[in-house]
């Protein structure tokens, strides 16, 4: 049996983590590895459930920034236990759309909340679950607001409390995810999420297929 390798995407809004998620997910299936794709929040009933409440629910206006870190840690606690571990014991590939990095770049750098104790509220909810590889889509500000633009006058999607949020907070999220980047370059590989759909699967690739084995 191959070993199971846990995959993160990682980057700001309208970065193309989801398209390029399905394209690798088809090519390995092609290779014939089995392929687990999830999303964070979610990916679990429950997750589903706490995805709705934390981006879309009227009720999820205005929560603390306290409750949306700790329920973003409950919805990855259940994901991690009933999904991630056991699909890696299985040795099946587990594509993850976010994962802990983001509640670091959103929650600590975004909301500002204190960094040790976001710290310590993640590594409750994921124990020694850590990503093989994380990819981190870079793309300037201006063309996600392009993208962001684009798609909500072509598919009218439902209203979302993150990417309501003002310049400020993701100008904070990006100076987070730059520390990533510089804080661990090994796991944290960066991809330039600006070129085309086949540019950039030809970028995911070349990362990800070392990782392999």
């Amino acid at each position: 049996m191959a070993a199971g390798r846990f995959i993160t995407f990682e980057g700001g809004e309208a970065c193309g983590k989801s398209t390029q998620i399905q394209k690798l997910a088809e090519r390995l299936r092609s290779a014939g590895r089995t392929v687990r794709v999830l999303r964070e929040p979610g990916g679990t009933p429950l997750g589903e459930k706490i995805r709705h409440l934390l981006k879309h629910d009227p009720d999820g206006r205005g929560m603390a920034s306290e409750t949306e870190l700790l329920l973003m840690n409950a919805s990855r606690a259940e994901l991690v236990r009933q999904v991630i571990r056991p699909a890696l014991a299985d040795g099946e590939v587990v594509l993850c759309d976010r994962f802990y990095d983001s509640t670091t770049a959103y929650q600590a750098f975004g909301r500002q909340l204190d960094a040790a104790a976001v710290q310590s509220v993640i590594a409750f909810a994921v124990g020694s679950t850590r990503p093989d590889l994380t990819l981190l889509f870079r793309l300037p500000r201006v063309e996600a607001l392009r993208r962001l633009s684009h798609r909500q006058a072509t598919t009218q999607p439902a209203e979302d409390r993150f990417e309501a949020e003002k310049e400020a907070f993701f100008e904070r999220v990006e100076a987070g995810y730059r520390a990533l980047g510089a804080a661990e370059p090994g796991r944290v590989q960066t991809i330039n999420a600006a070129g085309t759909v086949e540019e950039v699967a030809a970028e995911v690739w070349a990362r990800v297929a070392p990782v392999l084995g």
